[in-house]
């Protein structure tokens, strides 16, 4: 059989993700596994038509379909974003419809979840049979084990393409409305005051929801609120993953486009920071990824701590959970606090109005009192993973990185607190013994209650 493996890294062949799919070449030789470099290739890609052509004509000829990405910022890296993109601009659908597919990836499990949802999405919109995912460690291929466990998935993966087993969808398709919103005039009550409101949207002329709402939500203000578009910025390249930017923050394209000052100069200065998109296949733009692969040059250490983050969206976010579970561990990770989510899909122009009114004042307000939402399991999960892994296995690269959580206390290992580690292990001897056990969970059952209930009478 061909399986046609759709290279998503920036680094192609050189991509840790494709050596996995080079080793089940090896451990499969009576099948063919072509390796497309999707990622590494876009950009002829988008300018000759011809190339776009020959790709989906491999496509249209192969028995299954690989996607093979690694995990950039939460989401496949912005390049094959694109690619995804150009499958509906150029009407390549029909080519994908009824084959086997399924996806690998390599990361350090940071929201891998996210990006392998998403692809999944990707296939059931496209009408293929998803058959699974396979989503390793970077350095699983070194180890035995994992090496079985990838072996496995590529036999099931080939054994249900050989036997036309069943797969089932796990996604509905995405509706999008064709109601058109009529914003009334904004109050202009809203005083800002010092902190600095800024909005970063990608909307283009036919976008016409989205360039609606982000006027009606800057006419809130008493003064002029600032909007960059991301098709005004010089950018010319999404992160390819080299990594220079570990040991001192420093991108390899920051003296050659206009990201980085953006980013110092514009973003990192914001109090309230509205990111408005629509939505484009289950995601933003390809244009909107790339802001978020390129604001990697700050490392893995949160950049945008107590900001508040608005989001207007223009499509049916309701119906995209995996999307919203991006913005939230994305503010998660970096400790921001969200504010809200305004859409168009309610299609009534006085309510979304309303909506945007609020959602000005709410910013403002959190602002002014510095209100950031605890931490979920998306922000401790995220956190600890980062956390370990920069105080380990990548904190010889990732320098920078290294001295922020060292500089702000992120290293907060449960070991490094000596008191609760000497309690718990003399609470640990004391368990052995059955009377000192009754009154340790004597203790544990009304004694924190008993804390907490002085705390109160205080307030």
């Amino acid at each position: 059989m061909k399986i046609v493996v759709l290279n998503g890294s920036p680094k192609g062949d050189t991509s840790v993700t494709i050596h996995s799919v080079n080793y089940l070449q090896k451990k499969f030789p009576a099948h063919e596994f072509k390796i497309l470099n999707i990622a590494k290739r876009i950009k002829g890609i988008e300018k000759r038509r011809a190339t776009f052509d020959g790709i989906i004509q491999d496509i249209a000829a192969a028995d299954g379909i690989l996607w093979a990405f690694p995990l950039y910022l939460l989401l496949v890296p912005a390049r094959l974003k694109r690619f995804i993109e150009l499958i509906y601009e150029h009407g390549a659908r029909a080519a994908f419809a009824g084959k086997y597919t399924a996806a690998i990836s390599t990361s350090i499990h940071f929201y891998d979840h996210i990006a392998h949802r998403y692809i999944q999405g990707i296939c059931d919109d496209l009408d293929m049979n998803f058959v699974g995912s396979f989503s390793a460690d970077m350095m699983d291929l070194i180890d035995e084990g994992e090496r079985e466990r990838l072996t496995q998935f590529g036999e099931h993966f080939l054994s249900t393409i050989q036997h036309h087993h069943l797969t089932i969808k796990r996604y509905h398709p995405l509706v999008w409305s064709d109601f058109t919103y009529l914003p009334e005039a904004g109050s202009h009550s809203i005083e800002a005051g010092d902190k600095k409101v800024l909005v970063i949207t990608d909307a283009q002329p036919q976008d016409n929801n989205l360039q609606h709402m982000v006027d009606r939500f800057c006419a809130s203000f008493a003064a002029e609120i600032e909007i960059i578009n991301l098709n005004d910025l010089k950018i010319i390249s999404s992160c390819i993953g080299c990594l220079q930017c570990g040991y001192d923050n420093e991108c390899a394209f920051s003296e050659r486009d206009e990201y980085n000052p953006f980013y110092i100069d514009k973003v990192l200065k914001a109090d309230v920071l509205i990111f408005a998109g629509t939505m484009t296949d289950r995601h933003l733009s390809a244009l909107w990824k790339t802001y978020f692969d390129r604001s990697f040059f700050m490392g893995h250490f949160p950049s945008l701590t107590g900001t508040q983050l608005c989001f207007i969206i223009s499509g049916p976010l309701s119906r995209n959970d995996n999307l919203r579970e991006f913005f939230e561990g994305y503010a998660g990770w970096q400790q921001a606090n969200i504010v809200g989510f305004v859409t168009d899909e309610v299609e009534n122009s006085q309510e979304i109005d309303t909506q945007l009114q609020e959602l000005a004042r709410l910013g403002i307000e959190f602002a002014k009192s510095g209100y950031v939402q605890p931490a979920t399991f998306l922000g401790v999960g995220g956190h600890k993973i980062f956390r370990d892994d920069i105080w380990g296995r990548l904190r010889t690269v990732f320098q920078a990185d290294h001295r922020g959580y060292k500089e702000s206390g992120g290293y907060d290992f449960p070991m490094w607190d000596v008191p609760t580690h000497l309690m718990a292990a003399m609470g640990s001897v004391g368990m052995n013994i059955p009377v000192v056990r009754e009154q340790i969970q004597e203790m544990l059952q009304h004694g924190v209650s008993f804390r907490h209930r002085k705390i109160v009478e205080k307030a």
